[in-house]
């Protein structure tokens, strides 16, 4: 028997130091992660919930003095170390969902719009997260105070990962060096996006590719690839452009592993109006823009597939969570839910319907998303659900 498996993955974070311990952590971590799953977004509720199924959450936890009160669910996530959430979290997707060659692993941050806290000077949080795209899963997160220290966040965040094979998109925010070579030193490959906070380098990639044919009459090499999707009145064609050719680009030798530039080019048509654009990237992958095209576009999942439903499905933004360490803590475990449940197939619908479904049919629904915190379920069992998230 494969006995106390969600346990294990947590069993490293200290209990916070209170003299009058009257329930277990695990039993804590394990219903805030059901409630939330079933709809709950503050302490009140996950208490709420917690009441409710008592029957069946006993099936799983000891609970030696019922079901803690808000109040507990509140002092205690203000006070667990973030970190070691953070990293009990990480071991436990690391464990369900293998990364395979060539998945685009997109790095974003979001701010907890609420999450201030003006009484004791404390600005909201700014969240930087791992989003494997094939999966379908957050991989990690850490937060930084600001958004300018995504810069310092996203070479911890990705020390913590195995992206081993994996290509890593980044926005303009995260096109530094330091990324860059942290990055190639974890056996991965960047796509990293140009904006003008790298003026020298925007400028010098833009004129190449608005001289794109005077470059091919010259014998430059370039690979091209384009798409052309529909729907609901729109037209979009997405044409992506690579070239290995950048012998001429100045700073080459400083970017670690820097083999190719590439540009995206959209344009979409509604109707009577066309809107064009132009986005350009540098990279460490050989030239091949149906792959390049491809990354770019899956980039934007951890956009639409997670800070989107996060504010939708989860009022992440409307959150009032803010003592101490909670707004962290609580986003993991947001994160932990929206794995759970976009990752189950067993009930069609939206986040947000299948939380509403997990809430309706309480312990059985919410079952069917917590394959893999099951506490007491055999091997054979454990192997059928690891496909599952």
């Amino acid at each position: 028997m494969s006995e106390k498996i969600f346990e294990s993955f947590f069993e490293n974070i200290q209990y916070p130091r209170y003299h009058n311990k009257r329930h277990k952590l695990i039993d804590i971590i394990f219903i805030a992660i059901c409630a939330v799953v079933a709809g709950a977004d503050t302490y009140e509720q996950i208490e709420n919930f917690g009441k409710k199924r008592i029957r069946w959450l006993s099936k799983f936890l000891d609970l030696p003095h019922g079901i803690p009160s808000h109040d507990t669910f509140g002092r205690i996530f203000e006070k667990i170390i973030p970190n070691e959430f953070q990293n009990s979290f990480m071991h436990w997707i690391e464990s369900v969902a293998e990364l395979t060659k060539g998945q685009v692993v997109a790095i974003d941050g979001k701010t907890l719009r609420r999450s201030h806290d003006k009484s004791s000077d404390k600005k909201a949080i700014h969240m930087v997260s791992a989003w494997a795209s094939s999966n379908q899963v957050v991989l990690g997160q850490l937060k930084t105070d600001e958004k300018s220290n995504e810069i310092t966040a996203i070479p911890n965040l990705l020390k913590l990962l195995d992206i081993s094979g994996c290509i890593i998109t980044i926005d303009a925010m995260g096109t530094q060096k330091k990324i860059a070579g942290t990055i190639i030193k974890k056996n991965a490959e960047y796509i990293l996006a140009v904006k003008e906070n790298q003026k020298t380098l925007f400028d010098d990639v833009a004129l190449f590719f608005d001289k794109m044919e005077d470059m091919k009459d010259q014998g430059y090499i370039f690979d091209e690839n384009t798409t052309v999707d529909g729907g609901h009145g729109r037209i979009e064609t997405r044409r992506a452009v690579m070239t290995s050719d950048i012998d001429w680009l100045q700073d080459t030798h400083n970017w670690e592993g820097l083999k190719s530039i590439g540009m995206v080019e959209s344009t979409r048509e509604i109707g009577e109006h066309c809107c064009h654009e132009r986005r350009y990237y540098i990279s460490s992958l050989g030239c091949d823009a149906q792959t390049f095209g491809c990354a770019v576009r899956k980039h934007w999942g951890i956009e639409n597939s997670v800070h989107w439903v996060l504010d939708i499905a989860f009022r992440e933004d409307e959150s009032r969570v803010r003592k101490g360490n909670s707004p962290e803590n609580f986003a993991a475990i947001r994160h932990i839910a929206l794995n759970l449940l976009r990752n189950n197939k067993t009930f069609k619908g939206s986040i947000k319907t299948k939380r509403l479904n997990a809430a309706k049919t309480g312990g059985i629904g919410i079952s069917e998303y917590l394959y893999v915190l099951a506490l007491h379920y055999n091997d054979s069992y454990i192997d059928n659900f690891k496909g599952l998230v």
